[in-house]
């Protein structure tokens, strides 16, 4: 069987990846949402299995029910959603598959987008957890409530000052705003945006999107150290004498 489909390195499978993740990105500070974005999700998700997997994009996947071929030889079924609570496998195809994969795409205000891993198993266990249905088999999310560490542990690894606040960064990447030691509750990037247009930081991305809160925090904490730091003199042995 011949296809015109290439072959492609793992740096060319990342590029993608990072190319589909920022226009998936765009696509939503625009103001889409992020469920009219289904092909551009599958997309992603192909190639992030393709990626963990350092394999291949699949031949053809209507006809074969898989989606990518792994370097060890796996034939892997991947599912990727954004706010759906299940996902369905097609049955009359599902002999082909070797492992399944479910992945989501997070729209997060402050980290932006990311890919969550929900499921990657053999197949043959993934079909015990799913139920059966008009020749399909139905896989439920369910949300987790999994308990997070304080941001506040964490190290921290940048600060400044303005006016009675200070910006802070954690070692996670997190942005936080305090007042007197006390952090400050409410959206930390409406707090931002204004010191950000005051000390010159521009709010958008370089490729077109806005800037989540960990990227606006570390340019804005950036750019008010620099403002406050002393300008640099240079005396001349002449000017010396």
């Amino acid at each position: 069987m011949n296809s015109d489909r290439p072959t492609l390195t793992q740096v060319q499978i990342i590029q993608s990846l990072a190319e589909a993740l920022s226009w998936f990105e765009k696509e939503v500070s625009w103001g889409v949402s992020p469920g009219e974005l289904n092909h551009l999700t599958g997309r992603i998700g192909e190639l992030y299995a393709a990626m963990i997997t350092r394999g291949q994009m699949a031949l053809d996947t209507n006809q074969h029910g898989y989606d990518v071929v792994s370097a060890s030889n796996e034939r892997v079924s991947v599912k990727t959603v954004t706010t759906s609570n299940h996902v369905s496998f097609n049955q009359n195809t599902f002999h082909h598959v070797d492992r399944i994969m479910v992945l989501r795409v997070n729209v997060d205000d402050e980290k932006g987008v990311s890919v969550e891993e929900l499921l990657d198993i053999p197949a043959n266990d993934g079909q015990t957890l799913m139920r059966s249905r008009n020749g399909k088999f139905i896989y439920s999310i369910v949300r987790g409530n999994r308990e997070e560490r304080p941001v506040e542990d964490l190290e921290i690894t940048a600060r400044a000052a303005y006016a009675d606040l200070e910006i802070v960064q954690y070692e996670s990447g997190a942005i936080r705003i305090r007042r007197h030691g006390e952090v400050q509750a409410g959206v930390v990037k409406e707090v931002l945006r204004p010191i950000a247009t005051e000390v010159g930081v521009d709010l958008f991305n370089s490729k077109g999107g806005l800037k989540n809160t960990q990227q606006l925090g570390t340019d804005v904490i950036r750019a008010l150290n620099a403002r406050s730091s002393p300008a640099t003199t240079m005396t001349s042995p002449a000017s010396a004498l």
